[in-house]
């Protein structure tokens, strides 16, 4: 593909309008609050917990302490980790991918506690339960 006068203009007009939303000027890893902090062009600051974001879990503070800043502001990366977060997804509450999102929902939906639950679990009590699983 060429590159044209209208392909870059183009290009700096999305680049314009995506300045318009909200962006990261700067990020760094607090290592006395555990939180990866990221600082907004409208002077707003996020702390964020490492283990709520995908990729971020199970990193060292060394690791979270490497954090750069995309030219656009739009995105956060670790090197060390190989791991990229979207900072408009991240402050729609997105703090991974798709599948990555589902699979915490359904493991919090799994620890859950409700009436419904437990009426269902005293009536697969009463009929005896699991079935036990079998050794191979």
């Amino acid at each position: 593909m060429a590159i044209t006068d209208d392909v870059i203009q183009q290009a700096e007009a999305r680049m314009a309008a995506a300045r318009d939303h909200a962006h990261a000027v700067a990020a760094r890893y607090d290592r006395r609050t555990r939180r990866v902090i990221v600082r907004l062009h409208s002077g707003l600051e996020l702390a964020i917990p490492p283990h709520l974001v995908e990729g971020l879990d199970d990193a060292t503070p060394d690791a979270l302490a490497e954090i750069e800043v995309s030219p656009s502001g739009l995105g956060l990366h670790w090197p060390q980790l190989d791991t990229d977060l979207y900072v408009p997804a991240l402050l729609e509450g997105q703090f991974g991918s798709k599948q990555w999102m589902a699979r915490q929902l359904g493991a919090a939906g799994g620890r859950s506690r409700s009436q419904a639950k437990s009426h269902a679990s005293r009536a697969n009590g009463a009929k005896g339960g699991r079935p036990r699983k079998v050794q191979a």
